[in-house]
């Protein structure tokens, strides 16, 4: 696979990976098929996603959807975060994504959707 300049990019330098300092959302998940392991923290403040950062081992892919999923929420209302569609975060990795990786682009989307809905608080 080829991967779009984009997501190469993202990898390689992204731009909200790390650990938050007292996050009041997180959650973390891992892809058992491959092994692709991500944690997104939040902070929430007046109903707002106002900070957050992201970390993990996983693939380019995964960790390409992890930074620009962050960099699509922030600022947003908890609800309008926790529904970015599938549709989005693929239109904005401009790559063809075989079906086989299809989790990749996804996996952050649930781990987002899991710290939003308080599945985990950080500690």
């Amino acid at each position: 696979m080829v991967y779009s300049d984009v997501i190469r990019q993202r990898f390689r330098s992204p731009r909200y990976r790390g650990s938050l300092p007292a996050p009041n959302a997180a959650f973390e998940d891992v892809n058992p098929l491959c092994g692709d392991r991500i944690r997104i923290e939040c902070r929430i403040a007046d109903g707002r996603l106002t900070d957050a950062r992201h970390r993990g081992d996983s693939c380019a892919i995964c960790a390409a959807s992890a930074d620009l999923l962050v960099e699509l929420v922030l600022g947003k209302a908890v609800e309008e975060a926790a529904s970015v569609p599938v549709s989005t975060l693929l239109e904005r990795l401009e790559a063809d994504i075989r079906p086989t990786r299809m989790k990749c682009v996804t996996l952050p989307l649930s781990v987002l959707q899991g710290a939003l809905e308080g599945r985990e608080v950080a500690r």
